[in-house]
């Protein structure tokens, strides 16, 4: 049917028992489709095939509809791609993205949703606003420059850098933008196989010190407290010198030392997951890098250590370390700070604690495949970064070819 379509046209009709259409004999292209319903909705076919929804008659007058019609007929007459710049329109602006679609899914799924949601809504700034057609490869050079002109280390950029390209695929993947702007922004290049970080057996006679030296601090502070409050006739608080440790600090940095945890595997673990009797801890894949399960087996040290902590913990059930509130701790970067200063010891990361179990093993002899299981490395190229710490065995394994 052809009509031409205005106010009175649209009041005239009357739905029928199947759809259909009448288009428009002043504009070729706009269309006014109406349902056996009664709804009636305008639309304009730019190209065979191709037609976009401009809007319902009871909403969208005929002039709107048809001054609507021109300019999707005139882009597509450009050659230009209408349903295009229809997304680009009504796209997310990446702040919106991020807040409204991506971080829900990412409270449900990935480990650690709030570090990573703040990460993309606060060290990108120049993308906040833009609609996510309009991020391309451009702007984040630019951003990367900036940041490495900044100082910032290029691991850590890297580290931003994946967050925002996984966020976007996100985005792809959800139908919010065709194809990934920022496919072909590759990771800044570092060094793939470092010197690992470990304690010398000075540097490690010097940490125990300095742990020692704190817990004496903190006992005696107490014990002033104790008689401060004493004087004043109130309750004294539990005495340091009655139990193992006066805080969680020295069993941490003794169980990392000797089971290679993660800090954030260190921080999640819970009673529940340690066995005491026959020397374990299960680390469960929801708090894991990997997302795998593994058991490491415990050291008498670190045995030792946690069956003394043990009996000073108040919640049986809960967290092994639990920060104040019974909460989740966030880091411990004061307090370890201060002992490495005590201890006169530059250059060495809590995380560092991880690369002295993995080289004192390889040290001692351990094979890398099993020093990748301990660590849980997904292969073998992660572990290859301590292989040189073990020469003696390579010479070895090349001294049998020798004939008498």
């Amino acid at each position: 049917m052809q009509a031409a379509i205005n106010n009175s046209l649209v009041k005239a009709l009357n739905p029928g028992e199947k759809p259909y259409e009448v288009r428009d004999t002043r504009l070729k292209g706009l269309i006014l489709r109406v349902q056996p319903s009664g709804v009636m909705a305008y639309y304009v076919e730019y190209a065979r095939g191709k037609r976009m929804n401009l809007g319902r008659a009871d909403a969208v007058t005929p002039a709107q509809a048809r001054e609507a019609a021109k300019r999707v007929l005139a882009e597509a007459y450009k050659g230009g791609d209408p349903m295009a710049v229809r997304r680009k329109e009504r796209a997310y602006t990446f702040s919106s993205f991020i807040s409204e679609v991506y971080a829900p899914w990412a409270e449900a799924t990935i480990r650690t949703p709030r570090k990573t949601v703040g990460r993309l809504l606060g060290n990108f700034p120049d993308l906040q606003d833009k609609k996510l057609p309009e991020i391309n490869p451009w702007l984040v050079e630019k951003w990367r420059t900036a940041r490495l002109k900044s100082g910032t280390k290029k691991t850590t950029v890297n580290r931003d850098l994946d967050d925002l390209k996984s966020s976007l695929a996100k985005a792809v993947e959800w139908g919010l933008v065709e194809t990934h702007p920022i496919a072909s922004v590759k990771r800044v290049r570092v060094d793939t196989n470092p010197i690992p970080r470990f304690l010398s057996d000075d540097e490690h006679g010097r940490l125990m010190a300095a742990l020692e030296r704190r817990e004496e601090h903190l006992r005696k502070q107490r014990d002033s407290a104790n008689r401060w409050r004493s004087e004043r006739g109130y309750l004294p608080l539990l005495g340091l010198r009655l139990v193992s440790y006066a805080d969680h600090l020295r069993p941490m940095v003794i169980l990392s030392l000797n089971t290679g945890l993660r800090r954030g595997e260190l921080f999640g673990l819970a009673w529940r997951d340690v066995n005491l009797d026959d020397a374990f801890i299960t680390l469960r894949g929801t708090n894991t890098k990997s997302m795998r399960t593994r058991h490491i087996p415990l050291n008498a040290t670190a045995q030792d250590y946690l069956s003394r902590w043990r009996g000073q913990s108040a919640d049986g059930d809960g967290l092994v370390f639990p920060g104040k509130g019974g909460k989740r701790f966030d880091n411990v970067n004061s307090s370890w700070r201060k002992v490495l200063k005590d201890a006169e010891i530059r250059g060495f990361r809590w995380h560092d604690m991880r690369h002295d179990f993995a080289s004192k093993l390889v040290m001692a002899g351990v094979d890398l495949n099993t020093v990748r299981e301990l660590l849980g490395h997904a292969d073998l190229q992660m572990t290859l970064r301590y292989a040189h710490l073990a020469p003696e065995h390579k010479a070895a394994a090349v001294a049998r070819l020798v004939r008498i």
